[in-house]
């Protein structure tokens, strides 16, 4: 693809990237919000204290939505990619039984430092305060 059609894409496809990373996490915050007691109770369960549950809703719900519009893109997405890996081991550790989870908590880390690394591209909130 030649800088031409790579410049044309870069805005759209970044919103995109950062659309579908953000998706998992505001759904997920929204539905601890709805299924609080159960979700303090498993987390209770695998030894984390359920007090926890208040800080993971607060960056699942609102780094999803200020990923999703490239608030504090870079911070967040570093702050998220720490979680993926956090949650990978202490959630997702039984290799045998969750692999998928496990696995799928590690690609998005990795694209957590991508997008920390990178930015959230033009269409975002932060290049918009940056003028």
């Amino acid at each position: 693809m030649n800088d031409t059609k790579h410049a044309a894409l870069a805005a759209p496809t970044d919103l995109l990237a950062r659309a579908l990373m953000a998706f998992i996490f505001i759904a997920a915050g929204y539905h601890k919000l709805g299924g609080f007691a159960g979700t303090q109770a498993w987390m209770e369960s695998m030894g984390v204290p359920g007090v926890l549950l208040y800080p993971v809703v607060v960056l699942e719900l609102f780094g999803g939505i200020a990923l999703l519009v490239g608030l504090k893109t870079r911070l967040v997405a570093f702050l998220l990619a720490g979680f993926c890996v956090l949650s990978a081991v202490i959630f997702h550790g039984d290799l045998a039984n969750d692999f998928n989870a496990f696995a799928k908590n590690l690609a998005m880390a990795g694209g957590f430092l991508l997008l920390t690394l990178h930015g959230p591209g033009r269409w975002s909130l932060d290049a918009k305060l940056a003028k």
